[in-house]
């Protein structure tokens, strides 16, 4: 089973060697076609099939969780700094709104596609009521290379977004929030421009906002923070110390960057962390604040002298303790599960694992702390926001990293016990509880013929 306790690697200081050019091509993630996109928004729901039979679940309430609520297409027109104009393809997405507003982040990216945006919205349902949040799922995402605009440019997409979805937004409809891309600045516009809409202060319209924008302390580092508790309620089960245990971290965008940072200062050894370009590795442990440094200088953590540069495929391939996954989805599929030697993973990203590879990794008794459990930490905390936002009231930092913490060690601490008490995977688990929660909330709403 995916919750048995953990073998240690066989040697925390051995070196993966660096995977041949045909296993690299091999083993690359897939790019996110739209087929590519709706056989992962497939693969997702193929997730509901085990919990529907487990918790016998209604048919109604399963006839509702099988397709968003609302699902919009929009077209946004930008005008470029050299004069000409661009249209760009975008969507936002309520999936089932039963438990509250819908919330989810926005994320730019040349990938982005309905069947993507669907996926993630349907994640955030889930996600949401894990950690019981009295939210809905929703997302958005525009199909655009963000890095090839200006900051201008950025600017004028994010506030066209926003006159694109206003009709559907506001605090007690659907809030956005950041997402890979995006930032406390892009949401820091796209407040400004709703505000301008609605002609009235709003801030509880988005969260992630600037701290000038009522923003929330804490929001930046809180989906790696809640992560990293996380893993700390799972390593106190298996009684395994911070010291003893190496952490590989695929990814070094923000997530990444704030659990490595403060895993490291938990005393976990970060050996090797990844961007696009590649990777670093030490078997020493990595300074993490170096390795950021050299990011922000050359554009890739291969360049740190902190460690060696190697391959992002051979991170995945190394024997730590935990593969803590920080990208973007489908990272580990059929093809390259079997060259993982981790002895768990981490999903700090969403979907990073397809269904696939997740069934082989249970076969091989290497538990998977799912991302609907492992990074709530970010949405928690945009709830807390929210909380500020309506009450006209401004936390502080720790009473904010206080609560999260104790709201994950209570829920996330169910989902671990649920696993062990039933002998099933933590994803099995964290399903259970996610989607009694939403299927209670559908059948309380009544127009059933035969409830029971």
């Amino acid at each position: 089973m995916g919750n048995a306790k953990t073998k240690k690697a066989k040697s925390n200081n051995q070196k993966a060697n660096t995977t041949p050019q045909r296993q690299a091509e091999k083993t690359a993630p897939r790019t996110l076609t739209p087929e590519v996109g709706a056989a992962l928004f497939e693969d997702a729901r193929s997730r509901l099939e085990d919990v529907f039979k487990a918790l016998d679940i209604h048919a109604d309430a399963q006839a509702r969780l099988m397709q968003p609520s609302l699902s919009l297409q929009v077209s946004i027109p930008v005008r470029m700094d050299d004069g000409s104009l661009k249209a760009f393809p975008a969507w936002r997405v309520h999936y089932d709104t039963s438990l509250g507003p819908a919330k989810g982040g926005v994320r730019f990216h040349p990938d982005v596609n309905q069947h993507e945006v669907t996926t993630l919205s349907f994640w955030m349902a889930v996600k949401c009521a894990v950690v019981r949040l009295p939210y809905g799922g929703g997302k958005g995402g525009v199909q655009v290379d963000a890095k090839a605009l200006s900051s201008l440019e950025r600017e004028r997409l994010a506030r066209g977004y926003i006159r694109a979805i206003a009709d559907i937004m506001g605090p007690d409809r659907d809030i956005p929030a950041p997402d890979v891309n995006t930032d406390a600045t892009v949401m820091g516009w796209m407040i400004d421009e709703y505000e301008q809409i609605v002609k009235a202060k709003m801030p509880a319209a988005i969260t992630g906002k600037p701290l000038p924008l009522c923003g929330s302390p804490g929001r930046v580092a809180a989906t790696g923070r809640g992560a990293l508790k996380v893993l700390d309620l799972w390593a106190e089960r298996e009684e395994r110390t911070p010291e003893e245990t190496t952490v590989a971290v695929q990814g070094f965008g923000n997530a990444a960057y704030h659990f490595a940072r403060l895993a490291s200062e938990r005393g976990y050894r970060i050996v090797a962390v990844s961007d696009s370009s590649g990777a670093c590795y030490n078997a020493d442990g990595l300074d993490i604040e170096a390795v950021k440094q050299a990011k922000s200088k050359s554009g890739t953590v291969a360049d740190s002298q902190a460690g060696k540069a190697i391959s992002g495929d051979a991170l995945l391939a190394l024997e730590v303790d935990v593969l803590a996954l920080a990208a973007l989805e489908n990272q580990i599929h059929s093809d390259n599960v079997d060259e993982v030697n981790a002895g768990a993973i981490l999903e700090i990203a969403n979907g990073p694992l397809t269904s696939d590879a997740d069934q082989v990794l249970a076969k091989r008794d290497v538990p998977v702390l799912p991302d609907v459990l492992a990074n709530t930490g970010g949405v928690i905390v945009s709830y807390f926001e929210w909380l500020q936002n309506r009450a006209g009231e401004k936390w502080r930092e720790e009473q904010i990293n206080e609560r999260l913490d104790a709201l994950l060690s209570e829920e996330a601490g169910k989902v671990l016990a649920l696993a062990e008490a039933s002998g099933i995977t933590y994803r099995q688990a964290a399903y259970r509880q996610g989607i009694e929660r939403i299927a209670a909330a559908i059948m309380a709403r009544g127009n059933c013929q035969d409830c029971r």
